[in-house]
Formats: structure tokens, C-alpha cells, sequence
């Protein structure tokens, strides 16, 4: 069965929410939606999703899963806003209580938090199988990026997150607590062992060049032309991928991201005053 994409791309953040149906009137995952962050004022808002959501009652789909490729260090996650919305359950790699630990220390998170996932309302085995509507879906542990990483294959597509950019842009960092750029191509190259007309559709594309935004390509395309893979070996991607992290900085908005985001898309809980606070740990990162 051939499966349906529309996708959402935020200019701030560069990333790209797809929503995958098998038509209208019919039953879909929403992958990797945005909540927008201002970080002069600390508010949330909710652009982004108020576009999606416009876009699933036009099409009359229902949400049946709100999928995360990963735990994303670049934008806050909709997931649980648009739950409130629209319903459906929230899925990610089952590794993600690796990264909860991680983060959890980093930020000396609250007694009531546990980092188990079940923040989240399923983790994904690899290999796992499950359906989306009428639609054939899998799972495809991709870590590298970061130890929860997964593709979620659908039919004749397959949504790869952060392991894969366009092929002009490359691949993913490596350098986050838990990254490792051999897992990250052996993670590259399970999914460019499908078919060679195999749609990927990517989470990020930072337009190289200045060009326009992209997010679609082919399984052939990335093995002939992406700038970390073609004509190089393991040994190879993995020197150019440890020589680009050595020049990276931080994402802008790691700090605020990551506690949202570790929390399946939940703000960490009020304090005693009534608000939420977001914590900066010093000197540490």
C-alpha cells in the first residue's frame, strides 16, 4: 500500500513534521510535531500545531500515534499538546531510558521523575510491528544521534529522523552523551539496505546553500550522493563525521528542549509558587 505525506516545516527550528495517512477519512501518525519556544520571553506557543491540526480536520484524519524518531535537542516537542487536541499515543525508541538518565542527572530533575519511559505511552522494540489505520508500519533502531534513535518504516516509506539529512546535508551529529558515529552508520546502513526507490523523509534540512527546503529522498539518492557516504567506507564516515562535531555548537535550544522533551513533551511540573521553571546547570555543557 502506498502511504501519504504531508509535512510541516518550521523556518525556526528547521525541522519537518510529517503526518502519514492512507487518504482522507482515514487514520494517521503525526512524526515529530513542534511546540514553539521563545527564548527572549520563555513562552510556549502553539503556531505549529494550530497549522497541523488545521491541515488533519481538512483531511478529516484521525490521530491514532504521535511518533518521536528521537529525543530532539533542537525544538520542544508537541506531542503532548496535540494529544490534548486530537488523541492518540505517544511512541519512541525504547533506548530512550538511556538518554532519560543522562538528562535527568544533568538537570537534577525532580523526586517524582523517573526515567523509565513511561513518560511516554509506548516504546518501540526494534523490529517491532504495529499499524497505523490500514497501514503496515515497523521499527528500525537507528542509534548514533543518540541512543533512542528509531525509523519508523510505513509501506513504501520510511521516516529516519535525525540518522539521515538531505544528501546535501549529510548526516547527524554524534557528539551528544550516548552519540557514537560507528553505531550511527551501522544504523545508516540498515536503512539503505531497502529497496533503492524507498522514500526517506528527513526530520531536519538546514538548506545548504541557501537553497529552499527539502525533505524527501530516495534510499539510491543517499548512497549516491550523500556527502558523508558516497565513495567512502565505515573508517571514512566516521573521520568526517568526528571532524564536523569537533567544529558544532550547541544547539540553541538544548537546554529548554531537553527538559521538555525528556518528559515525552510534558513541562515540568510547578513549583510552589505556581510556575514552571526551566534550570540552566552551569559550567557543565
Amino acid at each position: 500500500m502506498h502511504a501519504e505525506v504531508r509535512s510541516f516545516f518550521d523556518k525556526a527550528t528547521s525541522t519537518v513534521t510529517h503526518v502519514v495517512h492512507a487518504g482522507a477519512g482515514t487514520r494517521c501518525a503525526v512524526i515529530d510535531p513542534v511546540l514553539d519556544y521563545d527564548t527572549r520571553s520563555g513562552r510556549t506557543r502553539t503556531a505549529s500545531l494550530d497549522l497541523l491540526c488545521q491541515f488533519l480536520d481538512e483531511a478529516k484524519l484521525e490521530v491514532e500515534w504521535i511518533l518521536e524518531t528521537h529525543l530532539h535537542a533542537d525544538h520542544m516537542t508537541g506531542a503532548q499538546r496535540l494529544r490534548e487536541r486530537r488523541g492518540g499515543r505517544v511512541g519512541i525508541g525504547a533506548d530512550i531510558v538511556v538518554t532519560q538518565r543522562r538528562l535527568a542527572a544533568l538537570f537534577h530533575a525532580e523526586p517524582g521523575f523517573t526515567p523509565d519511559g513511561s513518560q511516554f505511552d509506548h516504546l518501540f522494540a526494534d523490529g517491532e510491528r504495529f499499524r497505523i489505520g490500514t497501514l503496515q508500519a515497523s521499527v528500525i533502531a537507528t542509534p548514533g544521534h543518540t541512543p533512542e534513535g528509531v525509523a519508523y518504516v510505513v509501506e513504501d516509506t520510511v521516516f529516519v529522523g535525525d540518522t539521515l539529512f538531505m544528501p546535501d546535508g549529510g548526516s547527524a551529529r554524534c557528539d551528544f552523551p550516548g552519540g557514537d558515529a560507528a553505531l550511527l552508520h551501522r544504523s545508516i546502513e540498515r536503512i539503505l539496505a531497502l529497496p533503492p526507490e524507498t522514500r526517506l523523509f528527513v526530520c531536519h534540512d538546514y538548506m545548504p546553500g541557501g537553497r529552499e527546503a527539502r525533505w524527501e529522498t530516495t534510499v539510491a539518492a543517499q548512497r549516491a550522493e550523500n556527502i558523508h557516504l558516497a565513495g567512502t567506507d565505515a573508517e571514512g564516515f566516521i573521520a568526517k563525521r568526528r571532524a564536523r562535531d569537533a567544529t558544532l555548537d550547541l544547539p540553541a535550544l538544548l537546554i529548554p528542549a531537553t527538559q521538555v522533551n525528556m518528559r515525552a513533551g510534558h513541562l515540568p511540573p510547578p513549583e510552589a509558587d505556581g510556575t514552571r521553571y526551566l534550570k540552566v546547570p552551569l559550567d557543565r555543557l
